[in-house]
């Protein structure tokens, strides 16, 4: 009897030694904002992440406290985000319940902008020159952290000019008609963007450091992501855009491409690199 017993208890310990270990799961939920900077780092991930046979939803938010508390309930696994400066309220709210999980881009930054034939460089030089503004300071979306430094910006430099709220689409509209005439212009912007690229323009000298320095965007999921998902992490980890290659995919979409096609074209021409960021074995 003994000896029947311990062969069972063999049999059983062979068995066990032989089921597979826990496999990872292979899908997964990313959330993105609808914007040029973060559009474009978004769809190369999930290029790389399906090449390793992960199946991808992109879920695209609007506003970053949704988007955040999306993924610290876990209705998406990762986001990409600027959490020193641009998201750092939101990043700073929930960070407990979240982790940092690599770097993929550097450089953002924001500011004023004016045409480069408008002959001031600094923040301090705008109240003296007001009226050629027409005493404004034309602005994006209310919501966006570039609005509320540049808010900052005018009560820090006593500034006369009135910051006017309004769309990405409008300001772009405003910038254009007034470089088509050669008016002076000031306007809410952002590196990188595809407006950088297409019109001679120059961010004021802001000799009192109210907006933030070059920031870094990174990809961040909910608390034990990279635990989870070890094999995940690594892939996501490989990727890195550099911020020229955003403003490129971003000014191939203003002359007409989608951003699917402009992605597709970008991953395409680095298939190598691609290549490079995929030869990692799972487990």
């Amino acid at each position: 009897m003994k000896t029947l017993w311990k062969g069972l208890c063999a049999a059983a310990m062979v068995g066990l030694t032989m089921l597979p270990a826990r496999a990872e799961e292979k899908s997964i939920t990313m959330g993105t904002m609808s914007w040029e900077d973060l559009t474009p780092i978004t769809g190369i991930t999930k290029k790389v992440l399906e090449d390793q046979g992960y199946t991808v939803k992109v879920v695209e938010f609007a506003e970053w406290g949704i988007a955040y508390a999306a993924l610290a309930k876990g209705d998406v696994q990762i986001l990409a985000s600027q959490t020193d400066y641009v998201a750092q309220d939101y990043w700073n709210k929930n960070k407990k319940k979240l982790e940092k999980i690599s770097p993929v881009s550097h450089g953002l930054f924001q500011g004023v902008a004016v045409p480069k034939y408008v002959t001031i460089d600094s923040m301090d030089q705008l109240n003296d020159n007001a009226d050629k503004f027409g005493g404004k300071i034309v602005g994006i979306e209310p919501g966006a952290g570039l609005m509320r430094d540049t808010g900052n910006a005018v009560k820090e430099y006593g500034l006369k000019l009135q910051l006017v709220e309004g769309s990405t689409a409008a300001m772009t509209a405003a910038l254009k008609s007034a470089i088509d005439r050669k008016e002076w212009i000031a306007v809410t912007i952002w590196e990188p963007s595809w407006m950088m690229q297409k019109y001679d323009v120059k961010f004021l000298q802001d000799p009192k450091a109210v907006f933030p320095p070059p920031q870094s965007y990174y990809w961040i999921g909910q608390k034990g992501f990279s635990e989870k998902n070890p094999h995940a992490r690594e892939v996501i980890a490989s990727v890195y855009v550099p911020l020229a290659d955003i403003t490129g995919i971003n000014g191939a979409v203003s002359d007409g491409k989608t951003m699917d096609q402009a992605v597709s074209d970008w991953t395409t021409a680095h298939a190598d690199l691609l290549k490079r960021w995929e030869n990692i074995k799972g487990e």
